[in-house]
């Protein structure tokens, strides 16, 4: 049988924006692994007539209710009470759940007890209990008239430990179905022009089931399967990645992978290599982007920030002849300096990065815009020139060090560099 799941989060500061839904994603992630297919997220006030409202709706439409926030001790936490008036369930005190919050608070806090905190061992008859060992508000779960409750706390990390030790293994009763999906990730072509090499396929496929996600400077395409067990939605997967990268070719960089950077780290672990980075307009991003990779120390040499001129003549040894004639945005100077990095790094290669990421275009009148990518190789320099448009400053950005990692990827995988 196939369930579906309604997710209401429960609490006025998610309403005003004071705090962003992380529950929902990581539940939504959690169900879909689960086989529980998630068509609708809520969000609702600490009020009880309107989550009387909310929850009125959500169980005429799904058979899975998983409510996050409102189980504290303060007065505005009403999502258990006004949850068992909705369902006709008496709340009833547990004993042991009572001295278990006791406990944490002189453990863990070693203060006494709020007597307030007494409601939280309050819990619907009949119900399955969620312990919560990083907190103090214990979930539950139930079942009425066909719809399951799951009733989770608020707090992201106390959820989180709940889902994996009492929610998951719950659900993993009620289904008997698992969803895999698969991303396979692009870069060098737009949202749009992949959508429309793919759409006629797209729109007549049921399960699997493919659709396209635009992340920063990139696409993703999410292929998923639903299936009775984990090989058999694999095996449905195959095809359709094979599809895709038969249709969209060398920007296809990866499949389950976390980024460009991480792509292009495996990559010169793969073939023994070394990079080093030297960088204007991108500031340190790309450098950023590969040491936020865990054991990147093998392959990453180190980089350089040269945002003014003279630190591109004076450290990476950019020839003032190169500066003077076609100054520090242009394709002499990006090549020089992935040259200049990979000279004082010592390694095999040296990715650079100089443009114009505006707000105003550089002092020579470059558009914002312009950029160019260098790589020095063993093999000789490259340069890739683009022209990114007049984007948001952070924008450009993005792009320039996507594409300084997508020269290296290339490179590496023996297909052309400077150009896409």
């Amino acid at each position: 049988m196939s369930h579906t799941a309604e997710l209401i989060a429960v609490g006025t500061e998610l309403l005003l924006g004071n705090i962003a839904n992380t529950n929902a994603q990581v539940l939504s992630q959690s169900l879909s692994s689960l086989g529980v297919n998630v068509f609708w997220h809520t969000v609702v006030g600490d009020n009880p007539r309107r989550l009387r409202e909310a929850l009125d709706i959500a169980r005429r439409r799904a058979d899975i209710l998983i409510t996050t926030g409102g189980l504290g001790p303060t007065y505005d936490d009403l999502t258990k009470q006004t949850i068992c008036e909705t369902f006709g369930k008496p709340l009833i005190l547990h004993p042991d759940i009572l001295k278990d919050i006791r406990a944490f608070y002189e453990t863990a806090l070693h203060v006494p007890m709020p007597e307030n905190n007494t409601q939280q061992a309050e819990l619907p008859e009949g119900c399955a209990v969620f312990d919560n060992p990083v907190g103090t508000a214990p979930g539950c779960a139930f079942e009425a008239g066909g719809v399951h409750v799951l009733m989770l706390p608020g707090p992201p990390h106390e959820m989180e430990t709940m889902l994996r030790r009492h929610v998951e293994p719950y659900l993993r009763e009620l289904s008997h179905e698992v969803i895999v999906s698969q991303d396979i990730m692009t870069f060098g072509m737009g949202e749009s022009s992949v959508d429309e090499l793919l759409h006629e396929k797209m729109a007549h496929m049921a399960n699997p089931t493919l659709a396209t996600y635009a992340k920063p400077s990139e696409v993703r395409l999410r292929a998923t399967a639903k299936a009775v067990t984990e090989e058999e939605a694999r095996a449905m997967l195959a095809p359709v990645r094979e599809m895709v990268c038969g249709t969209l070719g060398d920007i296809v960089y990866g499949v389950d992978v976390a980024g460009l950077a991480e792509c292009c780290c495996a990559q010169l672990l793969r073939r023994n290599m070394t990079l080093a980075t030297a960088e204007s307009c991108t500031g340190g991003l790309v450098a950023e982007k590969m040491t936020a990779i865990p054991g990147v120390s093998q392959v990453y040499r180190g980089g350089v920030v040269s945002y003014w001129t003279s630190v591109k003549a004076d450290v990476l040894h950019v020839p003032q002849s190169i500066l003077d004639a076609w100054g520090p945005v242009s394709q002499e100077c990006a090549r020089a300096m992935a040259e200049g990095v990979r000279g004082i790094t010592g390694a095999d290669l040296g990715v650079s990065v100089t443009g114009a990421a505006g707000p105003d275009p550089d002092e020579r009148g470059v558009p914002v815009g312009i950029v160019y990518v260098g790589l020095a190789t063993p093999e000789g320099t490259f340069c890739r020139p683009l022209d990114l448009g007049r984007r948001r400053r952070d924008r450009i950005q993005g792009l320039a060090a996507n594409h300084a990692f997508d020269v290296v990827r290339r490179y590496l995988q023996g297909l052309p560099v400077e150009r896409l």
